[in-house]
Parts: structure tokens; C-alpha cells; sequence
């Protein structure tokens, strides 16, 4: 990977939706080789995929809640099972194991605090083997993830 990789993917993280020709422009490139330079980062997996960022409250999920989780239990059973639930619900954006404790962070989006105890009591307090919870409220989000 070379500097003009490098910046044909800081310039696709800024705005995915660049045509061609506009990328190749921004990158000093002419639209060919940025072409193929595209095809190639993809095939490589370098650049996994591109996606639309949704305004959470238009979408209903303006309330977020970082979640951390410690399970009774690390046995293969408890763990599949605990993953395979939450990874399957709607409301959890992020699902990330960790190294020491808590044994999980889980990053959540809800309407409000009423969905997100709705959230807790339908999904999250059902699996068995959970020994602790606490949720973290975000006073202000002060670098969003774009």
C-alpha cells in the first residue's frame, strides 16, 4: 500500500459516494488507475464496504447506552449462546468480547429509557448466566463515529 492508496481510502472514508472521476481528481490520478486501484483494495479486503450514516432520531434510535456485561460463566455454551442472542437483536449497534473484566461492552440504541428497559427485560435479562450490568448514559457524545 502506497501513499496514493492511502489516499484514495482517506478520501472514500470522508465521502464513499465519490464517483470515479471525482476521486481520481482528488488523488491526482487519472480515472483508470484509480479505478483499478479501487478494484484492487476491495479484492483484497482492504476496503470492506460502503455504507449510508443514518440520523438516529429520524430513525427512532436517538438514545444511546453503552452497556457493559459480565457473564457467570466462560464455558463454550454460555458464551455462544449469550453472542448469538444479542448479536440477533435490532437495538445492539456493537457486540465486542474483552480481554479482562467486564467480559463485554455493548453499544445500544433505543428510542428512549423506556425502550431501552424494555430492551433489558426482553433480551439481555432473559439469557441465562449474566452476573452483572451496568449501562452508561452519554452526557455528550463529543466524537461520534462518522
Amino acid at each position: 500500500m502506497d501513499v496514493t492508496d492511502r489516499a484514495i481510502i482517506a478520501e472514500l472514508e470522508r465521502d464513499g459516494r465519490l464517483t470515479n472521476v471525482e476521486l481520481a481528481q482528488r488523488v491526482g490520478l487519472t480515472p483508470g488507475p484509480c479505478l483499478r486501484r479501487v478494484q484492487r483494495l476491495e479484492a483484497e479486503g482492504v476496503i470492506r464496504g460502503y455504507r449510508a450514516v443514518i440520523d438516529p432520531t429520524a430513525v427512532g434510535r436517538s438514545f444511546e447506552v453503552l452497556v457493559d456485561l459480565t457473564l457467570d460463566a466462560q464455558d463454550a455454551e454460555t458464551v455462544e449462546r449469550f453472542e448469538q442472542t444479542l448479536a440477533r437483536a435490532p437495538e445492539v449497534l456493537e457486540l465486542r468480547r474483552l480481554f479482562g473484566s467486564p467480559d463485554y461492552f455493548v453499544r445500544v440504541a433505543v428510542a428512549d429509557l423506556a425502550a431501552y428497559e424494555t430492551f433489558l427485560s426482553t433480551h439481555v435479562m432473559t439469557i441465562p448466566r449474566i452476573r452483572n450490568i451496568t449501562s452508561h448514559f452519554t452526557m455528550k457524545n463529543v466524537k461520534p463515529t462518522p
